[in-house]
């Protein structure tokens, strides 16, 4: 991951340190006066209370009017420790922001359809756009961020934070999106894979929670997955571990944007579903072109064409997840995307072709669900990590 951090000795530094004293005495003392606080602190009257009201317009303290030794005063109670975090979400053809406060809980959410593959540097300036906007919206001042996210749909090197060259967004390879997101916010940033925050958040608050092994599936252009054993996110030496979409499962099949033949992806991708479907396919005659969602929309109302789709595809994953469960033997398996909104059409075929690859004791305790947060699962995850990362 890529961060920055606060220039030691800046007037914000100071501001931030000073800040940091106020928050630990009303932790510790509870409500306290603004010259209480003073006293405490040893700071100026006049430094609290700018502090004390900068605190307020973030909804970090409260202030009542109250009597000291027969005197008027302020008091002030701590509603919730200080400080904002920023999730950015992007996606082949959308951005998502999403604003919480210091424990990872949504505060306002906004997205734009953007071009995203396009073009890895405009992306980011449209990014840091609607960041700055959302923040707006939601009245608060971006110099409250101290952290910030950015879910990014390829692999991330972890030591150079460059996207890898295989993923559904090829013109961001070797592009460092933390480090660009950074420079234009002001505030520190990291970035991760998309997979790998939708896991965090599906075990955290969503139906993986409580699985101590936890494979996610994000299932859309490609099939990633997130990886937590033992309750810590997995991500393999370069950051590829989870890209299952590159099982090989027919080595005489369609060639993959690997290069390789027969990948899981090439079973399963948003591209390679919709192409199987006739050209008279309802899905087909939709509305901006065939989709995921119109293909799942008439399944689920008994097309047996798109059910038979969805089907293979569900044996196809199932394949690929039997290898998965030998080699790391989860309690849970989760899937995320689009196509998994089909629920027990994708669920069932998946199962029983996992029973048949895999050994029964790697099946015993799994649990196969679909998850629970649907397609803010990643923006949950990076605002919960920018959460930790504040702390």
């Amino acid at each position: 991951m890529t961060d920055t951090t606060v220039t030691p000795g800046s007037q914000s530094a100071l501001r931030q340190a000073n800040e940091r004293r106020v928050v630990d005495v009303l932790r510790r003392d509870g409500t306290r006066t603004q010259a209480e606080l003073a006293r405490a602190t040893g700071l100026s009257a006049a430094s609290v209370s700018n502090i004390v009201r900068g605190l307020r317009a973030a909804g970090t303290v409260s202030v009542r009017d109250t009597a000291s030794n027969g005197r008027r005063a302020r008091a002030v109670t701590l509603l919730r420790p200080p400080g904002t975090v920023l999730a950015v979400d992007f996606t082949a053809d959308r951005v998502a922001v999403g604003v919480g406060d210091s424990d990872g809980n949504l505060l306002a959410r906004e997205e734009i359809g953007y071009d995203v593959a396009a073009d890895p540097a405009r992306s980011v300036r449209r990014a840091a756009w609607l960041a700055e906007t959302t923040l707006q919206r939601a009245r608060i001042d971006l110099r409250t961020v101290s952290s910030a996210v950015a879910s990014v749909p390829g692999p991330l090197h972890p030591g150079t934070g460059e996207v890898g060259a295989i993923s559904c967004v090829p013109r961001w390879s070797g592009f460092r999106p933390a480090e660009a997101l950074a420079e234009r916010l002001g505030v520190p940033v990291a970035a991760e894979n998309d997979a790998n925050l939708a896991a965090l958040a599906e075990g955290r608050r969503g139906a993986g929670e409580g699985a101590e092994n936890l494979i996610h599936l994000v299932i859309g252009e490609g099939v990633g997955a997130g990886i937590v054993l033992s309750g810590e996110l997995f991500r393999g030496a370069g950051g590829t571990a989870g890209e299952i979409g590159h099982i090989a499962l027919d080595p005489r099949g369609q060639v993959c944007r690997c290069g390789n033949r027969g990948c899981l992806e090439t079973f399963v991708g948003a591209s390679y579903l919709l192409d199987m479907l006739p050209q008279n396919s309802e899905v087909n005659r939709g509305p901006g072109g065939p989709r995921v969602t119109g293909l799942v929309a008439a399944a689920l109302s008994g097309d047996l064409g798109c059910r038979r789709v969805i089907a293979e595809a569900g044996s196809a994953l199932g394949q690929g997840m039997a290898i998965v469960a030998n080699l790391f033997n989860p309690d849970r398996v989760t899937l995320g995307g689009g196509l998994a909104e089909a629920g027990d059409l994708l669920l069932e075929p998946m199962r029983r072709a996992m029973e048949l690859g895999s050994l029964g004791s790697a099946l015993e305790d799994l649990t196969l669900v679909s998850g629970s947060l649907g397609r803010d699962a990643s923006l949950y995850g990076a605002l919960w990590t920018a959460s930790r990362v504040a702390r």
